[in-house]
């Protein structure tokens, strides 16, 4: 009788297979993963512009995007648009550049800046003794042109639309008969207008020079204060910019003169 035949079948082994690049597949998803994570956290921290602007990136990658750019500043065109819940930021750095000034701390009694349902408002006002123009002139004092060469450039960098304003007291304009209240309130701003073009603000953001005269009396109370002559520079939000070339007084608008 013959022995039964055995027949051994050598299985290979898939233990090589192991060590294969599978393991790089795995740990590159878990650094993307821990990145993302990263991102998020940031984007949490991180203001209301940030957070559009990296948006706008991602849904755009081309930059062509409404929205993109870094913090406020920028050309105008590819920044960020300040809006109101960032406008307080914008004052505290807004003030801290002033504060490099010589002597800002006998000058910063003078300064108000406040977030307004129309924008930020920058108010110069004026001292007894007129600091910022030379008395019932709308010549500029040096320290006038200080402080707007400070100004001008932070807002320069900006998208946003610009406002001028003037205002006086009610104390009547004296020495002329066709030129009053009206008129300087209005001459104030248009020169407080060409000195910032002059130094950093774009000629594009600025919509409005309005004069006002005494009808908008910081201190109604006290219609004489030295601090209702004024002048108010208003960055805007977005939704309260009017037709771009307007020069306006208090009750209406026209077309600006070039």
């Amino acid at each position: 009788m013959e022995e039964p035949q055995i027949i051994i079948i050598k299985k290979k082994s898939d233990h090589a297979g192991h060590h294969s690049g599978a393991w790089k597949v795995a740990y590159a998803d878990f650094v993307t993963a821990m990145m993302a994570l990263f991102i998020v956290l940031w984007l949490m921290n991180s203001s209301k512009p940030i957070q559009e602007a990296v948006g706008g990136f991602f849904r755009d990658p081309n930059g062509t995007a409404q929205k993109s750019g870094t913090r406020f500043g920028g050309s105008g065109d590819n920044s960020v648009v300040v809006k109101k819940e960032d406008m307080a930021k914008l004052k505290d750095e807004l003030m801290n550049a002033m504060s490099k000034m010589k002597d800002f701390d006998k000058l910063k009694e003078l300064i108000e800046i406040t977030v307004t349902p129309e924008g930020l408002q920058i108010e110069l006002m004026e001292d007894p003794h007129g600091t910022f123009f030379e008395s019932g002139s709308a010549e500029p004092t040096p320290l006038l042109g200080t402080l707007l060469k400070i100004l001008a450039p932070e807002a320069g960098k900006l998208p946003n639309t610009i406002s001028i304003e003037g205002h006086t007291d009610s104390i009547p304009y004296s020495g002329s008969n066709t030129y009053g209240d009206w008129e300087l309130s209005a001459d104030r701003a248009n020169m407080a207008r060409r000195m910032m073009e002059k130094n950093g603000l774009r000629p594009e953001q600025v919509v409005q020079v309005r004069g006002f005269a005494d009808r908008k009396l910081r201190k109604p109370k006290q219609p004489d204060d030295a601090s209702n002559r004024r002048i108010t520079v208003i960055i805007q939000y977005v939704s309260h910019a009017p037709a771009p070339g307007a020069i306006m007084s208090s009750t209406g608008s026209i077309p600006a003169v070039h």
